[in-house]
């Protein structure tokens, strides 16, 4: 028993070290692929049409995407935080632009590589699924956030989501990073740059958030704005 103990011990440790090993080679061979890439605010990345060549990993600052509709407006369709990917298209060509609002610092990863990479590390491949994934599902409730929600749920919506990610970094809820224009935020969440302004008074004026520092707005009552994020007719 004793043995067969230290036998089973002794596999479950050298299993344990080639997992290891393999995330380490995985890890070095993307490091070595990639290169980082910094960039001013307001720079573009890439242009929706562009040849689709790279993807992207957001290390510092924060990007936007967006898409141009058959009448010339910008829909934005996301913006991206440190430790989250862009690029992620299915095709030859970009299907969206994407473009810095601050200052920020990309690793760039080409995609010859990580399909080289993908061959030889199923799990590459299945992570990649999982971001795929993600970003469908992002887009799911992008819909709904469009189509379903009145302006005071929509914009209650956008800084709840901001709230848990701050709490999925294990960094404060209730102190949100929002560097981007009150127009980019009206043309991600399909409204007038007057309606986000006018919310966003009436949200301070209720004493639902505070702007204290240039950048940044700091929620002063979560369940609250997790209840106007469902129901407009909460907001009292």
């Amino acid at each position: 028993m004793l043995a067969h103990a230290v036998t089973t011990n002794a596999t479950i440790a050298v299993n344990s070290v080639v997992c290891l090993g393999l995330r380490a080679e995985l890890q070095d061979r993307l490091n070595e692929a990639s290169s980082l890439q910094n960039f001013g605010a307001h720079a573009t990345v890439f242009m929706e049409g562009d040849e689709n060549e790279n993807i992207y990993e957001v290390t510092e600052g924060v990007v936007i995407l967006s898409k141009l509709t058959a009448d010339g407006r910008r829909q934005v369709t996301g913006f991206v935080y440190p430790g989250q990917l862009f690029g992620i298209n299915i095709g030859e060509r970009n299907g969206y632009t994407a473009e810095t609002v601050t200052a920020a610092r990309l690793r760039r990863y080409p995609r010859a590589t990580l399909d080289q990479s993908m061959n030889l590390y199923p799990a590459l491949g299945r992570r990649f699924l999982q971001w795929t994934s993600h970003e469908l599902v992002a887009a799911q409730n992008q819909m709904l956030l469009l189509g379903r929600k009145s302006a005071v749920e929509k914009l209650a919506t956008f800084l709840l989501h901001l709230s848990e990610r701050q709490e999925e970094q294990d960094q404060d809820p209730t102190r949100l990073f929002v560097p981007m224009t009150r127009s980019d935020i009206a043309d991600y969440l399909g409204l007038t740059t007057e309606t986000v302004s006018r919310t966003f008074s009436r949200f301070k004026m209720l004493g639902l958030i505070a702007m204290r520092e240039r950048g940044y707005i700091t929620v002063c009552d979560l369940d609250r704005l997790a209840g106007y994020a469902e129901d407009e007719t909460s907001l009292h």
